[in-house]
């Protein structure tokens, strides 16, 4: 069970990826059908197929790469699916963490629908974000199913509330970034660390709203004004500094204090991974969203999101405070006492 749960969370970390590098290379309407691929289940190559594809789908011609990045992150996902699913399976029969593994059977099955609603409903907005923090929560769910099947829970211990508000920012945080992305606005903005334009004047809250008129071709390559995709950005930046102070400190506050070792260690990843993260963003503005650096963007947010996770369960877990004389993790299946 234990191999299963880390084979999956590697899994869904190379789907996070596939599907950054899908959207960032345009191809989410790759294929214009789903779940084939102009009606086959891979991308036609046959002389016959191409002819035939053409004639079903005359306003979206076939573009290989386009066509291949889009499947390529449809049988990874599907993959998924199906481990997800033995993973279930398993767990009834042993009668473990039933409850996460119903939960994780539902959000698959929501996924597949929301990747089915990204093509049908030509990359609506709302869609295309949903579909990203479906794929973050199913990374965070099994590796929270990870990390309670190797350290139960103490019923009498329980999180800080501060905890629970960085797990908060940090998810708004990768909306914003979601919703950035679905409307094209990774660009909107030059400068650092806020737009040369004057965006205070152009601020427009109509850049939130949730169901934007498309254009005769729906979504792609967004709708919204400048203005409203400039809003979009600057709000992503100005929430990214304050969740970068939010969790600094609260990281900070975990390493200074006499927290067990796991705490503190888990507290020190989640540091690196901020100035990771913070560095990846700044990259981004600076060399104009390269391709590589977007898609480490995206991969870093989701290990950050696990980062603060850890540190959220390991509350609940170990308790808030261990005596230093035992700051030694205990062996499979013991529980640290505070």
């Amino acid at each position: 069970m234990q191999k299963g749960l880390v084979a999956a969370i590697l899994l869904a970390i190379v789907v996070i990826g596939l599907g950054a590098y899908t959207r960032l290379t345009d191809a989410g309407l790759g294929c214009p059908d789903w779940p084939g691929c102009y009606g086959r289940l891979a991308v036609p190559q046959q002389a016959e197929h191409i002819e035939h594809a053409a004639k079903a789908f005359p306003e979206r011609p076939l573009v290989p790469h386009k066509a291949w990045n889009e499947m390529i992150h449809r049988y990874f996902a599907g993959s998924l699916g199906l481990l997800v699913v033995g993973l279930a399976v398993v767990a009834f029969r042993r009668k473990q963490q039933r409850l996460l593994a119903a939960a994780a059977v539902l959000l698959i099955v929501f996924q597949a629908t929301l990747g089915m609603l990204t093509v049908t409903l030509n990359l609506m907005p709302l869609v295309v974000m949903g579909h990203l923090l479906g794929g973050f929560a199913m990374l965070a769910l099994l590796f929270s199913w990870w990390l309670l099947q190797r350290r139960p829970l103490q019923a009498t211990q329980q999180a800080a509330p501060w905890l629970w508000g960085g797990l908060a920012v940090l998810l708004l945080q990768i909306a914003l970034g979601g919703w950035t992305s679905a409307n094209y606005s990774a660009i909107a903005c030059q400068g650092l660390p806020l737009c040369h334009e004057p965006w205070t004047e152009n601020y427009r809250l109509d850049a939130f709203h949730p169901l934007p008129e498309p254009h005769s071709e729906g979504y792609e390559f967004g709708v919204l004004e400048h203005q409203q995709r400039q809003t979009i950005h600057v709000t992503h930046r100005i929430w990214a500094g304050f969740t970068a102070v939010y969790l600094f400190l609260l990281a900070l506050s975990h390493i200074q204090r006499r927290h067990s070792s796991i705490q503190r260690a888990r507290a020190s990843w989640m540091l690196l991974l901020l100035f990771c993260q913070l560095a990846l963003g700044v990259a981004n503005v600076l060399w104009q969203v390269p391709l590589a650096v977007a898609v480490a963007h995206n991969l870093g947010a989701a290990l950050l999101l696990l980062a603060m996770l850890s540190l959220v369960l390991a509350h609940y877990q170990l308790g808030s405070t261990v005596p230093m004389s035992h700051d030694k993790e205990m062996p499979y299946g013991k529980v640290e006492h505070a």
